[in-house]
């Protein structure tokens, strides 16, 4: 019962996750409830067993589809995997309690930005050519995968407005393309958790196949409907972060 469970979570996890990310919403609450004596980094670690399967499937579906920008891809991925590396490696030395403090406002502003700009990334018009955006992309990735080493609630749904607002990338555009420094910052967390024996192999076959087919179903509905579904998407996997992050920060016990 309890893999049934976690399976069943895990597909949902990445629907939501290949339209525009925010699965960690459904999976690491799932995993919590369904093992609530188990430690927390074992179940953190499960998750990304089953994410990083997740997106990397979503990326290989959005690429037979959607013209992915890899020169500007490539180095932000790259850049990605290393600043995910460098942030797990700083947070052993530093409190991340003021990240947590300040995440909700800074989806706030994000939210509250996307909603202002009622053409935000309705468009694809790629702002700059192929060296400048190999520098954009790279610099998107280490400063969201150090984020995702360090801290990481939100990371997709930063890295989707980071290609909008940065890299003039349509929603759709710009969910592709987060799915892939998305999958190598997921696989670099997994390698450490791994190594560190907090991973339960015995769960994460089927919960990656779950969230495969999740992404299999995720990536076709965002491609049927276009950058105006993701944008609506994103819109309301942000708000369900500002809840859960402020639930987290000032209400929970």
């Amino acid at each position: 019962m309890e893999l049934l469970i976690v399976s069943l979570a895990s597909l949902l996890a990445g629907l939501v996750d290949a339209i525009v990310g925010g699965g960690g919403l459904i999976l690491v609450p799932a995993l919590f409830a369904t093992f609530p004596a188990a430690a927390p980094v074992t179940l953190l670690g499960t998750n990304k067993s089953a994410s990083v399967w997740g997106t990397a499937f979503a990326t290989l579906q959005y690429s037979r589809k959607v013209q992915m920008q890899w020169h500007a891809l490539l180095p932000a991925a790259t850049a990605g995997l290393i600043g995910s590396l460098c942030g797990a490696w700083a947070v052993q030395g530093v409190d991340p309690s003021l990240f947590r403090k300040a995440l909700p406002f800074l989806l706030l502003l994000l939210l509250g930005y996307t909603l202002a700009k009622k053409e935000l990334g309705r468009h694809h018009a790629p702002r700059f050519n192929a060296r400048h955006a190999a520098w954009a992309g790279g610099a998107i990735g280490l400063v969201i995968g150090f984020y995702d080493g360090f801290f990481g609630p939100g990371t997709g749904s930063f890295l989707v407005f980071a290609f909008v607002r940065i890299m003039g990338y349509d929603f759709l555009n710009a969910s592709a393309s987060a799915k892939l420094i998305n999958t190598a910052t997921n696989f670099s967390a997994l390698v450490l958790f791994a190594l560190q024996g907090h991973v339960w192999w015995h769960l994460a076959l089927a919960m990656a196949l779950a969230n495969m087919v999740g992404s299999w179903i995720g990536t076709r509905l965002a491609l049927k409907h276009g950058a105006g579904f993701v944008r609506i998407a994103f819109i309301a996997v942000v708000g369900a972060l500002i809840v859960k992050t402020s639930y987290d920060t000032w209400f929970k016990i």
